[in-house]
């Protein structure tokens, strides 16, 4: 099973590059950020008649979220982050597809800090570790994808003494990005790339695609139970060059099933047993 994460920047304006994506990588389920479109413009005929079912949480102008399954509909588990009954964005959709719950964030971005929308950033943050920790109490294979605007470490980042003092790279926001890993969530890209150098987004400014002045964004993070399921992770960075691109690239990972999955953890338990 392939689970693709991708910050499409405006699901209407990007259409024809989501269309094309969906066609060529084939993904069988797909979290999609920033749609930028009131729930009543997502251009859902598209989507069906390219395969794929969908549910979406949108917001006119401004954040929105989607999760698309290939040849069948998502079964919405919920809608918005828990904690916080006045927050209206539309950053959080749910789903269970093909037997993995999915969780599809957008992680508010938290410039200027300090200030409001920083204060903001650290709360949704906290709220969204404790619902992680709801679902892993559950011991449902989970993946926790999106847009996460969390730079994780300098490894993360083109030059990043220049993002000091970003909101994406405060000591603030990458301690509570590493609070989850402590907490049993698996990085899925840097586990299988521990050393790479590998991003996500490349502004449109200063030139940064061409020079590949980018930096790891987007993220999905899996749970005990199905990080042993863990084939393949990476980045389809060439849809950031097509003509009119999103500034993300889509990321994606591959996963066994469930009864590949229960081996995989068996051979690794007999190989950690000392001999008799």
């Amino acid at each position: 099973m392939k689970i693709a994460s991708f910050n499409i920047n405006g699901v209407n304006g990007r259409l024809p590059v989501l269309l094309r994506w969906l066609a060529e990588a084939e993904p069988d389920a797909v979290c999609l950020q920033e749609l930028k479109s009131p729930d009543e413009k997502f251009p859902i005929d598209a989507i069906r008649e390219a395969g794929y079912g969908a549910i979406w949480h949108g917001q006119k102008s401004w954040n929105g979220v989607a999760i698309l399954a290939r040849g069948t509909d998502p079964l919405e588990t919920r809608r918005g982050l828990p904690g916080d009954d006045d927050d209206h964005q539309s950053r959080y959709l749910e789903a269970a597809v093909k037997g993995v719950l999915i969780g599809c964030l957008y992680l508010p971005n938290g410039n200027p800090a300090p200030g409001p929308k920083f204060d903001y950033k650290l709360r949704w943050l906290g709220r969204f570790a404790n619902h992680a920790a709801d679902l892993m109490a559950t011991g449902a294979p989970v993946v926790l994808a999106g847009d996460y605007n969390v730079i994780p470490t300098e490894l993360d980042v083109y030059k990043p003494e220049h993002w000091v003092d970003d909101a994406l790279f405060r000591p603030e926001v990458r301690e509570a990005f590493h609070r989850l890993l402590d907490a049993g969530w698996t990085d899925a890209i840097r586990s299988l790339h521990p050393e790479a150098s590998i991003y996500t987004f490349w502004d449109y400014l200063r030139n940064a695609w061409g020079r590949d002045a980018g930096l790891r964004l987007d993220h999905l993070l899996l749970s005990p139970t199905l990080a042993p399921r863990l084939l393949a992770a990476g980045v389809h960075r060439d849809v950031r060059g097509w003509e009119k691109a999103s500034d993300h690239a889509p990321v994606w990972i591959e996963i066994t099933d469930a009864e590949a999955g229960t081996k995989r953890r068996a051979a690794r338990s007999s190989k950690r047993r000392p001999k008799e």
